[in-house]
């Protein structure tokens, strides 16, 4: 009889209700100090992060806001933090500057709509197997190029339009090298130098980067130097957008069905690499799906706000945990602190230097970067670094959308590679044992014309290449063959339609197949498919010397 595989029902259990349980006072007050801390971190990333992605600051907040809440209070995750993140500066810009802000918004909920199925479906557990050189590779492309993007302001150079594509920009970039605007310069030099030498110690209550963009602004208004700030362009004032519902058209669905899916996708990569990099920090277990379901709700309901695509942010989960987390109240203590500054401090935001601004996302997006990476090319298995290589420079090079894609399939090209050297096809006779003992079959008389093949690994569209050299290695002699299958994990339709093949080959020479020690993925794949009764359950055997005593009777049949 078949032993099904019961299929566990996606729950909808955030990891707040388990946290609460056994809440006390002094989980709460470590909570307030990490979430205000964080809170205060979020700041200029926030707003940094929306005006590279082509949005207003006040867009960057916002999300900072609603996804942050969101995610903490539905999320699977006892400590991740969500917001916007570097990881989607170049889509995001990417579709502002092809479709504008309306469709970016449109695109986000889409999103959003994608990323509660995917968790609803389970697939939390399948993406964070994506390979470490295709995530690495889509992280130091994005890193490389949000510190390209940032050139323009932090030397203040008058490029009314930044071309999006990276040569066609760094050629931009050449074209007006005489035009450096000095002041700007220095001033986002000092917030990059007050960033990289501001005391460890001190970053767990005064992040340097609000240290240095203070310091800018305060040089700028009292020197009274000509370089541009936040308010000049936009005007960030107090208290979050009106509710506004996203008017969905048929048209919107066809053309932004591929932006839409690359945010899913990378959100989805990035808020579970997050997730496991809290796991590690704290001996954790997140829950992958519950995750999903979290920032799809929370891409759903930021753009009604007014805010952009988010996801778990990897530094600002870090920091959480470092400033003493205990459950998720400190991320919704991180949203509310956000929430706080934006209705009674937003105005003093207007006069941070833009130059300043793009100081601290060009060291934002240096730690970004895993260019330890490029060290390790020469020491790690040749198809991971052109894995790794591919997706970088198609990044960088092409743009994020197509690097996904192509990573995506570099990804499942990557695993079909590693189960297919995990694959074998071995003949086995008295003088090769199927085990290190040898066996008692190994002792009979070996019947003439009976051929014994071992399958190990999975049972794939690999493997029928091995059993089509086994087949012409039997050769003419051969009259059955055994087929030994109690290494083979799984079988796919492919690795059903080669055994299928083979069955037919030797039917029409008069020959004879017979399977030996079926494992339960397989034995569930040929008894579905009707396989099992064109064999016949006579050809269905449990050992070795079964298989071998129904080989006997195939050759030599009672009379």
């Amino acid at each position: 009889m078949l032993t099904t595989l019961k299929k566990v029902p996606v729950r909808f259990q955030p990891a707040l209700l388990d946290a609460l349980k056994d809440y006390s006072a002094a989980k709460f007050f470590a909570d307030l100090n990490a979430g205000v801390t964080v809170g205060i971190v979020a700041i200029p990333l926030a707003i940094g992060f929306a005006i590279a992605s082509g949005v207003t600051p006040l867009a960057g907040l916002v999300t900072a806001i609603v996804a942050g809440f969101l995610i903490s209070a539905l999320g699977g995750s006892r400590y991740q933090i969500g917001g916007p993140t570097g990881a989607f500066v170049p889509i995001l810009a990417g579709i502002v500057a092809t479709y504008g802000v309306d469709s970016l918004l449109i695109c986000s909920f889409m999103a959003g709509v994608i990323l509660v199925l995917m968790g609803m479906a389970g697939l939390g557990k399948v993406i964070k197997y994506i390979p470490y050189p295709v995530t690495m590779g889509f992280t130091s492309g994005i890193a490389v190029i949000i510190f390209v993007g940032e050139i323009k302001d932090f030397f203040s150079l008058p490029i009314e339009h930044l071309e999006p594509e990276f040569l066609p920009k760094m050629q931009q970039y050449l074209e007006h090298l005489g035009d450096i605007h000095w002041a700007a310069a220095a001033v986002g030099l000092g917030t990059v130098l007050i960033m990289v030498y501001w005391p460890k110690p001190w970053q767990r209550y005064v992040p340097g980067s609000m240290v240095g963009l203070v310091a800018a602004s305060l040089a700028v208004q009292l020197l009274h130097l000509p370089v541009v700030t936040i308010g000049q362009k936009w005007s960030l004032a107090g208290g979050l957008p009106a509710f506004h519902a996203p008017h969905l058209h048929l048209n919107d669905l066809a053309l932004l069905m591929r932006p839409a899916m690359t945010v899913a996708l990378l959100g989805a990569i990035e808020s579970l690499l997050s997730a496991v990099v809290a796991d590690g920090l704290t001996n954790d277990k997140h829950d992958s799906n519950q995750e999903l379901i979290a920032q799809g709700i929370a891409n759903i309901f930021s753009p009604m706000f007014g805010g952009i695509a988010a996801t778990g942010a990897i530094a600002r989960t870090g920091t959480n945990i470092r400033c003493g987390a205990r459950s998720p109240v400190s991320g919704i203590v991180h949203a509310l602190t956000l929430l706080a500054i934006l209705l009674v401090a937003a105005p003093l935001a207007n006069v941070i230097p833009l130059c300043a601004l793009a100081g601290v996302l060009l060291v934002v997006s240096f730690k970004m970067g895993e260019w330890h990476e490029f060290a390790r090319l020469r020491r790690i298995p040749r198809s991971d670094a052109l894995v790794f290589l591919a997706v970088f420079g198609l990044t960088v090079l092409i743009d994020l959308p197509t690097a996904v894609q192509w990573g995506v399939v570099l990804a499942a090209l990557l695993f079909v590679k590693r189960v297919s050297e995990t694959s074998e096809v071995t003949a086995l006779d008295p003088a090769h044992p199927a085990s290190g003992a040898r066996p008692v079959w190994a002792d009979d008389s070996w019947p003439d014309g009976v051929y014994l093949f071992r399958i190990q690994g999975a049972f794939f569209f690999g493997t029928a290449d091995m059993l089509e050299t086994s087949f012409r290695r039997a050769g003419a002699r051969l009259r059955v063959m055994v087929l030994l299958c109690e290494d083979v994990f799984s079988m796919d339709a492919t690795g059903l339609n080669a055994l299928e093949s083979l069955h037919e080959r030797l039917h029409q020479h008069h020959q004879h197949l017979v399977l030996c020690k079926v494992g339960r993925q397989p034995l569930e794949v040929i008894t579905q498919s009707g396989f099992l009764e064109e064999i016949g359950a006579d050809n269905l055997t449990n050992s070795v010397e079964d298989a071998l005593r129904r080989a006997r009777g195939l050759i030599q049949p009672p009379v």
